[in-house]
């Protein structure tokens, strides 16, 4: 089985933490997005795997290379956001039989990957309390007989996953009408297919979208809250680790720090002394969590630090951020409504009770910033001693 997966999108919605790094390539756990997307596929049985690239393609290959999980990993390029099935357009010189198509900011179990294999040709589904905001699937006898999309009044609660196996004359189909948002979109295609083909829909054990900040925190609460222990790095005697944590050969963890799981320390990281890390979080590469910092179920990218007197929940940190002592994160409103945070403009809820700031590469905060929930940082912004951050800090950077 061929897979192509679709790993070229800007992700403006995860903005500004896809600034500088592709969406597909933030990090879940120990790894990045897409990387799951391509063990998942080659787990269930694809043997070769096309990764459709936009910028920083670079580091997409670097990463990669030309095998990964004992799949062979080639390339296709494209650079200017068309559209899904331009994105399968630019990798169809590729396809030689049925193929499957992943979005690679999606993350999907294993094993309900290798029954939509099995199925094709098939669409991934999932149910959902809210489909109006997907495409949703009508269906018959367990046969798709259309897809609607984000429909005001759905017609079911099964919802496109992103995931497909097409017949192999869907590569001559690729070339749609532009839609509405001005893109050539892969539904269109399907479209065509459900017309000439019987398209059984798989139903996904888990799966979920990763297209905004709070939602790549419950991606890391999916994948760290499946950790197994192992303690490789160098961990004072007077440190207590609880829960499933994982410390990586290279990283260091000082007296007096309390860390309960699920927790992953990753290679060169540093945490303590006396720091208190809890909720789910991952500190990564080269992280460093100093003296008497809180840390509570937040992502600190490679680089990352809390220096000293500090109390960061739910929070994401970019890379190479800096928070000067007593930077403090409130992550709850006084009134216990949903926080809200900006996507691409507007003020949206985040479905969370507790969710703290977003905060871009290279962002300094001075001693004693106070950031309110939901603000967000952008690239390269400061904030001065003592600031009460409430609204989005933005640069010439953001």
């Amino acid at each position: 089985m061929q897979a192509i997966i679709l790993a070229a999108g800007e992700g403006t919605r995860m903005r500004p933490l896809s600034a500088s790094v592709p969406k597909p390539m933030l990090p879940v756990a120990e790894r990045p997005i897409v990387a799951h997307t391509v063990e998942a596929a080659a787990a269930a049985g694809a043997d070769e795997i096309v990764l459709v690239v936009g910028y920083e393609a670079d580091a997409v290959r670097r990463y990669f290379g030309s095998e990964y999980a004992g799949a062979s990993i080639s390339y296709a390029v494209q650079m200017e956001q068309s559209g899904t099935a331009d994105a399968v357009r630019v990798a169809a010189r590729h396809i030689d039989g049925a193929f499957a198509v992943l979005n690679g900011d999606n993350l999907y179990d294993q094993a309900s990957v290798a029954r939509l294999f099995e199925a094709g040709p098939s669409v991934g589904a999932f149910r959902v309390e809210n489909p109006s905001q997907y495409g949703v699937l009508t269906a018959e006898t367990g046969r798709v007989t259309g897809i609607t999309e984000k429909p005001d009044d759905p017609p079911s609660d099964l919802v496109n996953t992103g995931a497909y196996v097409l017949p192999e004359k869907a590569r001559n189909w690729l070339d749609v009408p532009v839609s509405e948002r001005g893109e050539r979109e892969i539904t269109d295609v399907l479209a065509r297919v459900i017309a000439e083909f019987d398209v059984e829909y798989v139903e996904l054990d888990r799966w979920m979208d990763v297209g905004r900040p709070w939602e790549l925190l419950e991606a890391n609460e999916w994948w760290l809250g499946e950790l197994s222990t192992a303690l490789a790095g160098d961990i004072s005697p007077d440190a207590h680790v609880e829960g499933s944590v994982v410390v990586e050969e290279g990283a260091t963890v000082k007296p007096g720090v309390v860390i309960e799981g699920s927790a992953l320390i990753r290679s060169g990281a540093t945490v303590g002394p006396n720091a208190y890390i809890r909720g789910t979080t991952l500190v990564d590469e080269g992280a460093t969590i100093g003296h008497s910092v809180e840390v509570k179920n937040s992502l600190l990218f490679a680089g990352a630090t809390v220096g000293h007197l500090s109390y960061v929940g739910d929070s994401i940190l970019g890379r190479d951020v800096n928070f000067g002592a007593g930077t403090t994160v409130a992550n709850v409103r006084h009134d216990e409504g949903l926080v809200e945070h900006t996507v691409k403009g507007e003020r949206v809820s985040t479905g969370r009770r507790t969710f703290g700031a977003v905060v871009g590469d290279g962002a300094k905060t001075g001693i004693n910033t106070s950031l309110g929930p939901g603000v967000t940082l952008s690239p390269g912004v400061t904030t001065g001693p003592g600031e009460d951050i409430v609204r989005d800090r933005t640069g010439d950077k953001g």
